[in-house]
């Protein structure tokens, strides 16, 4: 039966310049067969054809169950800590309380609407008027007219 050892390049050869890539590519298989013969006990064929040490999945669907990155222990970051408490408390199922309102929801539109409804209508206004109008309006209102041109003050000849 022929026997599988590979020819091996003379060194005369490899030492010349247009074979450094091929003298590299040698030496690094020589590297991983004598670690390969080192580590033989310990290695298996699965840890030989393993390509990569990561899995890749086509989804990042599994991600969804994980907790934040975000962690504090024992007072470190107290806002954090309440934050994830009550993460935990609607998980479980208890959901916060409602806190008393003093003002019901119907007073409260009627103030808001009150105060505030000719100011943010003015407001809104003002965001949708077009050039035409803009100009319109500079015309009529006098605060809005261009001022005059400097006009050098005119100096009497009879001092």
């Amino acid at each position: 039966m022929p026997s599988k050892v590979k020819p091996r390049l003379s060194r005369g050869l490899l030492d010349m310049k247009f074979m450094q890539r091929t003298k590299a590519k040698v030496a690094k298989e020589d590297d991983d067969e004598q670690s390969r013969a080192l580590y033989s006990n310990e290695m298996n064929q699965k840890m030989l054809n393993s390509n990569s040490n990561f899995i890749i999945e086509p989804s990042y669907s599994i991600c969804a169950g994980l907790i934040d990155g975000r962690l504090s222990f024992r007072g470190m970051n107290p806002e954090l800590e309440r934050l994830m408490e009550l993460e935990q408390a609607e998980k479980q199922g208890n959901t916060r309380p409602e806190q008393p309102t003093e003002v019901n929801d119907q007073e409260m539109a009627e103030i808001y609407y009150a105060n505030q409804a000719p100011a943010a209508s003015k407001t809104m206004n003002k965001k949708f008027v077009t050039k035409n109008e803009y100009k319109r309006k500079s015309n009529d209102n006098p605060k809005w007219q261009k001022k005059g041109q400097f006009k050098k003050p005119r100096v009497d000849d009879e001092v």
